[in-house]
């Protein structure tokens, strides 16, 4: 049989073109053949997944959390070693040596510094554009995002409490409709509850230039997370992921997603007996905030690196019920994108409204 010459499906060719249309503006910036960043998961993104999907094309992300300025530097070095494309640094705005950090960046030749977990300080923000960084911030709600533009942000991360990890209160559907179709100064990249390229190539249909996505990333192959780790993830469903709860509005929690398991119903426990303690007069207010607040220290590490599902904090967003199998991060990425390509070719294809 002679080989299949058919000309390619128009619609196809134009989804691709508006796929690059619709990200030129977060691939310019970021500096990637996608517009896909990944999410920054402390013990996850660390430097063999950041350079797994900045060499699928995406852009990867070292999440600092507690590091030193010396342990970030050789985290940077060991990153830099496994690949040559675009990556990028988050660090947390309450971090003491934030500063450290930032100059640690630049002495490494960092392009991208990612300030997350509040309102960043002028002086941080200073620093980073003084060494000549890109700065990305996140901002939840459309006021704030264009006063971080104002003071220096180059980018905008927009994520809805469908995210995994400490979250807000509104989601990334609303937050898309209140924000994009009005800040146009800076790029903004959408992230929170992110799974199918669907998804991705609507939000960039309403004005966004990227996505960032963290879960499915975290159950990759190329991933450290345990093995038990990313088997909770791909046994999860979207309804497992859920925020903590506070139990008395005197003792604030501050909200993290993650997979129901016992930790989080020891939590409600230690939240009640704490506050017990506090009524009888065994504890003071800030010594029962404390013992609140360290529940869950190392949590996260002991879910991570040991594989303690049970007890240990299994931070996930809410597309991890879109989490089916551990993939190389290529294909993920891959997978993405043709999806987002289809979506928008079945629109090419729909008649023009009359």
């Amino acid at each position: 049989m002679p080989p299949d010459i058919s000309p390619p499906d128009a619609a196809l060719v134009q989804g691709r073109a508006e796929l690059e249309r619709l990200s030129a503006r977060g691939k310019r910036f970021l500096g990637t053949r996608y517009a896909i960043m990944g999410g920054a998961m402390t013990w996850v993104s660390e430097r063999h997944l950041v350079a797994a999907i900045s060499n699928a094309g995406g852009f990867g992300v070292i999440a600092c959390g507690a590091m030193n300025p010396d342990q970030l530097a050789a985290e940077i070095a060991g990153t830099q070693a496994l690949t040559k494309a675009p990556f990028g640094v988050n660090l947390i705005t309450l971090h003491p040596e934030l500063v450290a950090l930032i100059r640690a960046c630049h002495a490494t030749g960092v392009g991208h510094i990612v300030l997350a977990g509040g309102l960043p300080p002028q002086g941080a923000v200073k620093a980073v554009k003084d060494g000549g960084a890109k700065l990305v911030c996140f901002a939840p709600s459309l006021g704030l995002a264009r006063r971080l533009a104002r003071f220096g942000a180059d980018a905008i991360v927009i994520e809805g409490s469908e995210a995994g990890g400490h979250i807000g209160p509104v989601s990334l559907n609303v937050l898309a409709q209140e924000i994009l179709p009005h800040l146009h100064e800076v790029p903004v990249f959408v992230a929170g509850g992110l799974g199918r390229g669907e998804a991705v190539a609507g939000f960039l249909s309403m004005g966004a230039s990227g996505a960032q996505l963290g879960t499915r990333f975290a159950a990759a192959v190329e991933s450290i997370a345990h093995p038990r780790f990313k088997q909770a993830l791909i046994r999860a469903a979207a309804r497992d992921a859920l925020p903590s709860r506070q139990l008395d509005e005197r003792f604030p929690v501050i909200p993290v997603r993650s997979l129901v398991n016992a930790g989080t119903r020891r939590f409600l426990e230690h939240q009640a007996a704490t506050r017990d303690r506090f009524l009888a007069g065994e504890l003071t207010k800030d010594e029962a905030q404390l013992s609140i607040e360290h529940f869950w220290a190392g949590a996260l590490r002991r879910a991570v690196i040991d594989g303690d599902v049970e007890h240990g904090s299994v931070m996930a967003g809410q597309s991890v019920g879109m989490v089916t199998s551990e993939q190389p991060v290529a294909e993920i990425m891959d997978e993405l994108m043709a999806q987002a390509t289809a979506a928008l070719a079945e629109r090419a294809r729909l008649p023009a409204p009359a």
